[in-house]
């Protein structure tokens, strides 16, 4: 009997423990966005990997690879509309895309949900996040990119490698941000 009341208790805790975890992207959670100083803390630096030959369609179903932003760095962003953090960290990706330019950085942010396409423009635009709309219509992005949560997002360099990612939201728009970024393509670009 003791044993059985000690069995359930810890059933109990990994429950509690795993809804707690799993809700972390569900919409009726609002996490605060992140204070602390770096506001790239959650970047991890990689050792230069090759990134997974996958596919992705914008708006009008034309399909696109990563090789088509070959020559420029890319922040790949893997999110969906019903995950909050994702959805809070739309706008500041727009806002570090605007600030440096297609030219030195491309924001590719693929969602990964089952939205339709007009769905997905028109729930961007709610957002305030003025970014392409891609989607992953093979649901190959979380398993190729080995993603065990939302938001995922890679640093790709100019050579098409993996180079950093982070998990989790990251604000994107901070100050420390955009010289990070504006740094990083500026020794790219010889400026």
């Amino acid at each position: 009997m003791r044993q059985a009341l000690r069995l359930s208790h810890i059933f109990l805790v990994l429950a509690v423990a795993s809804v707690l975890t799993l809700s972390a992207c569900s919409p009726q959670h609002k996490a605060p966005a992140p204070q602390h100083a770096d506001a790239l803390a959650k970047l991890k630096e990689a050792a230069p990997a090759r990134v997974p030959p996958v596919s992705f369609v914008d708006e009008a179903g034309a399909r696109h690879t990563l090789a088509e932003f070959r020559g420029r760095y890319v922040l790949l962003n893997l999110w969906a509309t019903w995950c909050a953090p994702c959805v809070r960290e739309l706008p500041a990706l727009a806002h570090l895309q605007r600030a440096l330019g297609l030219q030195r950085l491309a924001v590719v942010p693929v969602s990964v949900g089952h939205d339709s396409a007009p769905d997905t423009v028109k729930f961007l635009k709610q957002q305030k996040a003025a970014l392409p709309a891609y989607l992953d219509r093979g649901s190959v992005f979380l398993h190729a990119f080995g993603a065990t949560g939302l938001p995922l997002t890679l640093l790709i360099d100019p050579q098409g490698r993996e180079i950093a990612r982070a998990s989790g939201a990251v604000r994107w728009d901070s100050l420390d941000s955009i010289a990070h970024f504006r740094t990083l393509t500026e020794r790219r670009s010889g400026r």
